[in-house]
């Protein structure tokens, strides 16, 4: 191992392996990379940009899959239980970063490496297994075919120990399904844009970890002593206490009560914002029908998650962790589904078989829709007659999807490809931005939802900032007014927690601000960070994807709605007949990129901008170059 000089918060190693080689190695963590990215999200972006080629495919042995934690990770902090995996997207093209909680973050550290690099392609199905310092390539020929939970029961079987942690692709990820997850803990997934297809691609089924190394953290009765005052506070006694108490008691699908009264709920296939039976599948619902207790990641107390059982009806003996709100929403209301045993079924399909609810259920409300505007013949569905509502269709067409069998062949692909394939007006109504398809947020009722969907580096996203309550409450409803500002606001107060690395959602409900994230990174650190150095961090970051995106073709044309939010009034509700126009959407963007830096006409950042945020080699590499045209979705 290395001689270096200790950096707290940090293993000090980044480990790199090479499927088609079979080699591994490990490299000495640059400490003063470190403290300019700080981890997780911005490190991970930063190896992209410096080692995965401009126009690489993401299905290229050339393409990297990079894992990151960060200096919180595995801490004593809340929500210290994350890791990223960041790739280029085969779903849009562009940069991805999709996250997962549970444990396997935290085993990985604990293993020894800030981040895990895998390139090349392996000729046949191999898993990666971590032990320590012991790295190895192993065959997974066995396990190929097999759905994640078995993959993950296998492996723990093999090697051994339950205490094992596994990161595992299913036959949608094998298949290449642009969708595909990774699946951590059974019930965690790195759910959006398609890692789990790059994984595939390399032959990847999987990579087991297990660790014993200590965490050196620079202070830590001082981060002792942090928690047990003022961050319990936030938790016990705060301003938000009892946003804090229904989030413990519903967690993430109490979101369904506030999306249905202001009229952002996706209802079948996003033509409305509220659904008549929201109540069916609530979190209300879901606690008194299927609930049976709370769970919780590492090193968090919230325990929004939520262990359900189906007791009675058609899918009795179902179970599992969830569903969570985007689930509830995508495959329920937008579906036209009121019957949350059948969502829970839909949901373990999904998770099994290894493909994003959110996406799933954007595709399938796109498929219905076409459906009935005769777009899709029932000889083209194989016999399925898909109408909103109907059950027994959407749990035929899941594996068809993941399998990638007749038309869950051009569904595998994503709505925007589908809508290209299919034509005849499908483009109409295909629900994506840079061919990520929407999670459960009606952009027309929230003009913030609609710039942060349009904006978001990795498409259509909800987890760069959650706009709508601060919006309803603050600024003046349907209006451009103040909107670039909020979004911007929001957007870089979770790239420190991104990169720090951990769970936004407890720092949200909490009030936990970024004052208080820089006390704890302090005091893990032992460097004197401050509110202003994280400020000059998100501003980095932010500008460093843009540039890797603008480099692999992305314009200010990308940053686009899907036609429905901008040509066709919403069905119903408090924001019945509004739409997003051209015009609001322009004044927001032009506003959003003046604050970062961006030029008005192309999103590039300027080489000031980049200069001033230390970027200066990035700036080298597009001058000269701009956006080559939409591609849009």
């Amino acid at each position: 191992m290395f001689v270096t000089d200790l950096v707290y918060g940090y293993m000090g190693t980044i480990l790199r392996i090479n499927l088609t080689t079979r080699t591994v190695k490990k490299k000495q963590l640059d400490n003063a990379v470190s403290r300019k990215y700080l981890g997780g999200r911005g490190l991970g972006a930063k190896i992209l940009f410096d080692e995965v080629g401009p126009r690489t495919e993401a299905f290229s042995p050339d393409n990297e899959l990079v894992l990151c934690t960060g200096p919180v990770t595995g801490c004593l902090a809340p929500g210290a239980n994350r890791f990223v995996i960041i790739t280029k997207s085969p779903q849009t093209g562009f940069f991805l970063d999709t996250y997962a909680g549970g444990n396997f973050g935290p085993e990985l550290k604990f293993a020894g490496y800030d981040a895990l690099i895998v390139s090349g392609r392996a000729e046949a199905p191999v898993y990666v297994y971590i032990n320590d310092n012991d790295v190895s390539i192993r065959d997974a020929s066995h396990l190929w075919g097999k759905d994640c939970w078995e993959t993950e029961d296998l492996l723990k079987k093999e090697l051994g120990d339950r205490r094992v942690r596994v990161a595992v692709i299913g036959p949608a990820g094998e298949k290449l399904v642009k969708y595909a997850i990774v699946s951590t803990d059974y019930f965690h997934q790195c759910g959006r844009g398609g890692a789990g297809a790059v994984m595939g691609a390399k032959n990847l089924k999987g990579i087991a970890v297990l660790g014993t190394k200590a965490i050196n953290i620079f202070n830590p009765d001082e981060l002792v002593a942090f928690m047990s005052t003022e961050i319990e506070r936030k938790f016990t006694s705060g301003p938000a206490i009892e946003t804090v108490k229904s989030r413990m008691k519903y967690g993430t699908p109490l979101t369904m009560n506030f999306t249905q009264e202001v009229g952002i709920l996706p209802t079948r296939n996003f033509t409305a914002g509220q659904f008549e039976k929201s109540d069916h599948i609530d979190g209300h619902a879901m606690r008194e029908k299927i609930v049976v207790s709370d769970k919780s990641c590492y090193s968090c107390s919230v325990a929004c998650l939520k262990y359900s059982l189906v007791k009675s009806g058609r899918f009795t003996g179902g179970r599992m962790v969830g569903p969570e709100y985007e689930t509830n929403a995508m495959l329920g209301s937008n579906l036209g589904i009121d019957d949350i045993s059948a969502i829970l079924e839909a949901n373990v399909m999904c998770d099994r078989l290894g493909i994003d609810t959110i996406s799933a259920g954007n595709v399938i409300g796109f498929a219905i829709e076409c459906y009935q505007k005769g777009i899709l013949t029932k000889e083209e569905t194989g016999g399925l007659e898909l109408s909103f509502g109907n059950v027994d269709s959407v749990v035929q067409l899941i594996p068809k999807i993941a399998n990638r069998e007749g038309v869950g062949a051009v569904l595998a692909d994503g709505v925007a490809a589908a809508a290209r394939k299919f034509g005849k007006g499908a483009e109409r109504f295909a629900m994506s931005v840079k061919g990520m398809e929407y999670p459960a947020y009606e952009p027309r009722g929230s003009p913030a939802f609609a710039l942060l969907y349009a904006i978001t580096d990795r498409g259509a996203c909800h987890r760069r900032g959650w706009p709508t309550i601060v919006e309803s409450r603050s600024l003046k409803p349907f209006t451009a007014e103040g909107r670039a500002t909020l979004v911007k606001k929001l957007y870089d107060d979770r790239i420190p927690l991104h990169c720090g690395l951990v769970c936004d959602f407890p720092y949200m409900i909490a009030g936990i601000g970024t004052d208080y994230f820089a006390r704890i990174l302090s005091a893990i650190t032992g460097w004197d960070i401050g509110v202003g150095e994280l400020q000059l961090l998100s501003e980095r970051v932010a500008s460093l994807v843009r540039a890797f995106n603008i480099r692999e073709g992305a314009s200010r044309a990308d940053d686009i709605l899907a036609l429905r939010s901008m040509e066709e009034p919403l069905v119903g509700g408090p924001y019945k007949g509004r739409f997003v126009t051209s015009d609001m959407l322009n004044q927001m963007l032009d506003e959003y990129y003046d604050l970062r830096g961006w030029d008005r006409t192309t999103g590039t950042p300027t080489k000031e901008t980049l200069n001033k945020l230390g970027l200066e080699y990035v700036a080298n590499q597009l001058s000269g170059q701009s956006g080559r045209g939409s591609r849009r979705a």
